[in-house]
This record gives C-alpha cells, structure tokens and sequence, in this order.
C-alpha cells in the first residue's frame, strides 16, 4: 500500500511560503468558553498536489470556505485523512507542540494507505509552525487551553471512478480550545454498543475519515441514553477503544495483590494514540517497580466486570489528544452498568490524575524534556 509519490515529482517546499495577510477583525478568544471546535483562527495553510507535478506552492491565507468539484473523490469515497494536535502556551511564554514527529508519521501512513501523497514530515512540520507563529495571539496563556491544531489532506479528482487520486489538497486550520467536556476533568459514563467500529484487515489503526463518519449515531444514542461516550468492542466482548480515545484499565491481580496498567495491543484494530503512547512511557518509566506493571494486552469487557464485582477494578479512563486523559466512572455493558472504582465524590483516580500532571507538566513547560517541542523563532 504505497503512497501515490514519485521521485520526479516536486517536493513539498516550506521555502516557498506566500503569505496572504487576513483583514479581517476576527478577535482571538482565550476564555475556552467556546465549544471545543467550534471557532477558529484568522489563517489556514493550504498547499495543493497533482500527479504531473507533485506539491505546489505552500500558502498561508484568510480562514475561508474550499472550492471542491461536486465530483471530487472525497465527497464520494470518503478519501480523507487527518490529525488532531495542540499548541501549548507555557508558564515561560514558550509555545510547544508535543511530540508532533509523531503526528507527522501517522499523517503519512494514514495518507498512504488511501492512496494520497505523502509528505516530507519535517517540511510539513515547518509549515505549521508558520501557521502557529501567524495566529499565535489565538492561544491562550492559561493552563489548560491551548490551540487545536488538524492537518487534513483530501482526494479532490472531479472523477467518480475507483482509482488513485491525480490530484490532492493538503490544508491545516487552527482552533483554540479548553476542555474537551464543558464540565472539565470530571469521570463520564460510557456504553458498549452494538455496531462495530474496526475489524480485522479493514483501517481501524488508520486516521481516516470513514472510521469517524459512521461512529455519529451511535454515539448519538449513547448521549440519549445519558451516557458520555461509547466503548467499542469485537465480539460483544473484546475492548479496542472508545469515540476518540484510547482505554486503560488499572486492575488489582487478585493473587499477587499488584496492580496493572493495561491497555489493548496494536493490532490493527485501534488508532496508536500519541497520548496512549505517553502513558504507557510514563508508566514504565514512573510506576513500573512501585507493585505496578504495565501491558498491552487483550482487555475484555468480562475482566472488567468481574474485577469490578470484586472491587478489583481501581480505574478506567481514555486517553487523547482532544480529552488528554479522561477519567470513567461506569461502563454500561449488556444492559447493566458497574462501577469503575471512583468513590462517589471522586472525580478521578490516582493513576488518571499523575498521568494528567505528568503530560501536562511536559505540555505547558513546568518540566523540560524531549516530548514539548518549543516553536522556533
């Protein structure tokens, strides 16, 4: 499944920025009251591709609407890819990104496997630090908030056909943003459904549009059912992830008395988050030794309820780069929900809370290390 590239084809090339000033008064808003998404910045990158000629010019223009042919591939076969990432205004003043090397590589093996072009990852990088720079008043400096970045490329060839795309449209706009959930770092009630998200072979592990178009109504359902989010599952039984997050369990071995850390294993079947990749970092790094092991490992929906039964089951809680860590409080499964081990007036556990310290400490600049990327100047 290679990407639609060619050698002789041109290259992306931050060198040949233009820049397209926005006149317009849009104000930047530092408050996070807006819902997450919702508002966006003044500029946007935008960079077109074709297969005669490969990348072109790389622009940085007004915020607007795109002109798309009603036969565009991506309106049709739902060929398009993305990332979500944030920039981090830190105690120093200091803007971050963090760990974007990882989010450059999924874009390009998400693009490659739907067949658009490919990108030189620090190029790509570049271009969004422009973006950055441009419209870095839209990022606030309270803790917390932060400006959502999310590259997305699109097959536009006006050909309804099923072939590779001739030409392509890489863009990134900018939105800023506080919590995920209007109600902040607080647990949420998720539920199992019934509808599979990703299977064997098929690109549950691949950031593209079809794996997020048909999550909607369910999770729509969830939400009139007064739950939060919903949990996915194979078989009626086998966790993969949940609406946009990762899932982590921490489950007291009922011999041994340790505790671990466990999420499912890449395998095909789950997006590799960046922030689930921290965690488990962080874990090996930080709890490993301390009675806790961590793992990647084959999680069902019957070890939980059975940890749970037997109050084994201390945590649960989602990862992402929208949520950062997300504390659950129950799972509803089969028609019955059980308890994820928080107390009634506890919000979080202890697990869920270090994790969220630990990223953000490194995200906002309180910790210097490799993972926050500061902006150059």
């Amino acid at each position: 499944m290679g990407s639609v590239n060619d050698g002789h084809l041109a290259g992306l090339d931050a060198s040949r920025l233009e820049v397209v000033g926005s006149s317009s008064l849009k104000q930047s808003r530092k408050d996070g009251a807006a819902p997450f998404g919702s508002t966006f910045t003044a500029h946007m990158l935008v960079v077109e591709w074709d297969s005669q000629s490969g990348w072109k010019i790389p622009r940085i223009v007004p915020f607007g609407s795109l002109a798309l042919s009603p036969a565009a591939n991506v309106l049709h076969y739902s060929s398009t890819c993305f990332e979500g990432m944030k920039a981090y205004r830190g105690i120093d003043g200091k803007i971050r990104l963090f760990r974007p090397s990882m989010n450059m590589a999924r874009f390009n093996r998400s693009a490659a496997r739907i067949g658009l072009p490919t990108v030189d990852e620090d190029t790509l990088l570049q271009l969004i630090w422009k973006l950055i720079k441009i419209d870095q008043h839209f990022i606030s400096n309270k803790e917390g908030q932060s400006l959502y970045l999310r590259p997305t490329m699109i097959a536009t060839t006006p050909d309804l056909s099923l072939i590779l795309p001739k030409s392509a449209l890489l863009f990134v706009i900018a939105s800023p943003v506080g919590s995920y959930y209007k109600s902040g770092f607080k647990a949420i009630n998720i539920e199992t459904v019934s509808a599979v998200r990703a299977w064997p072979g098929g690109v549950g592990d691949f950031k593209v549009g079809s794996n997020y178009g048909p999550s909607i109504v369910p999770h729509h359902r969830a939400h009139l059912n007064g739950s939060d989010q919903t949990l996915w599952l194979i078989d009626d039984d086998r966790v993969t992830e949940a609406n946009g997050m990762n899932i982590f369990a921490v489950i007291k071995d009922k011999i041994t008395n340790t505790v671990e850390l466990v999420t499912p294993p890449l395998d095909g079947l789950i997006l590799p988050g960046i922030t689930r990749d921290s965690v488990l970092q962080l874990g090996r790094e930080k709890l490993a030794g301390l009675a806790f092991s961590v793992s990647e490992r084959k999680l069902t929906m019957t070890e939980l309820q059975d940890a749970a039964r037997e109050e084994r089951l201390r945590e649960v809680f989602g990862t992402g780069t929208a949520v950062v860590i997300c504390p659950v409080r129950n799972i509803k499964w089969r028609d019955t929900a059980f308890s994820c081990g928080l107390e009634a007036m506890q919000e979080a556990g202890p697990v869920a809370e270090q994790m969220k310290r630990w990223i953000e400490n490194r995200q906002f600049g309180h910790e210097e290390n490799e993972w926050g990327i500061t902006m150059p100047m």
